[in-house]
């Protein structure tokens, strides 16, 4: 059975869609919208519904909750997750700080997700574990110092199978990074990691040499809008190895270090149960 994981284009903002080979069906973020097709009311959660034909998730895993990330939480209930993992020690007039009134509805309903999903999850029914979901394994990692930037609260997310890992963070930047670098389960789970998605879209402000001395990925993907700055491609290709991808639309393979949704659209990442990886731009 395949690990599948897809990168949504939801133009500046993130969304990622995990589904493993015991048949879990997991989301990371909740960003909306793409830039490829034109589209700004594209939901990730409601294509996974109506073209997917998945009933309920197992889990959403939020890395924080900046509009980018959550912006396609009014559709939440439409999947019925049920698991929620997300920062726990932001405070509430931290999150609403700044906050435009035509969106306080989106940050109403996490707060009401929030109040909803406060019930610890026994181990059966965890859907990180890996007896529950066909061997692979799943951590998070939250950084837990007192942070004035919501970005260094991000969950990142370390998925592994057939020897092959894939690491999703949110928006962190050096300073959260560097805290979550002091532990060592942390930096034994990102060792020689394959697939990086960007922290905070490839931006300056997210990239963190450090993590760098642990893996060097043989790809990059970076979730970046219209107004990511110029540099985040060669940022990483400096230090991502490079990768033969396949185009599904053409046929035609071509080998990458950097690819981003603003400009190859939707990303899928495969894992074999042969242990082979794979990497196609839909």
């Amino acid at each position: 059975m395949t690990l599948e994981i897809v990168f949504w284009d939801v133009q500046h903002g993130s969304a990622a869609y995990i589904k493993t080979p015991g048949g879990k069906h997991i989301v990371q973020d909740l960003g909306s919208g793409s830039y490829k097709k034109s589209d700004p009311g594209f939901s990730p959660l409601l294509r996974l519904k109506e073209k997917y034909g998945i009933k309920k998730l197992d889990e959403v895993i939020i890395t924080h909750p900046h509009k980018d990330h959550i912006d396609d939480i009014m559709n939440f209930d439409a999947l019925c997750p049920r698991v929620i993992n997300k920062p726990k020690n932001i405070e509430k007039t931290e999150i609403i700080k700044n906050t435009r009134e035509e969106d306080r509805h989106i940050f109403e309903k996490y707060f009401k997700i929030e109040r909803l999903y406060n019930t610890p999850v026994p181990p059966e029914n965890d859907p990180n574990f890996p007896n529950n979901n066909g061997g692979v394994k799943i951590e998070t990692f939250i950084p837990n110092l007192n942070y004035s930037n919501i970005n260094n609260f991000s969950v990142v997310t370390v998925i592994k199978y057939e020897n092959y890992k894939i690491i999703l963070p949110g928006d962190n930047e050096p300073s959260s990074w560097n805290e979550l670098l002091e532990k060592s389960e942390f930096k034994e789970a990102i060792r020689d990691a394959d697939v990086l998605l960007a922290s905070h879209h490839g931006r300056k402000s997210g990239f963190c040499e450090e993590i760098f001395k642990y893996f060097n990925p043989k790809l990059t993907i970076i979730s970046d809008g219209r107004f990511c700055d110029t540099s985040a491609t060669d940022r990483y290709s400096n230090v991502t190895q490079g990768f033969t991808v396949s185009h599904r639309k053409t046929g035609h393979n071509e080998r990458r270090k950097c690819l981003t949704t603003r400009n190859d659209g939707v990303i899928v990442v495969k894992v074999e149960p042969s242990g082979s990886l794979n990497v196609i731009i839909d």
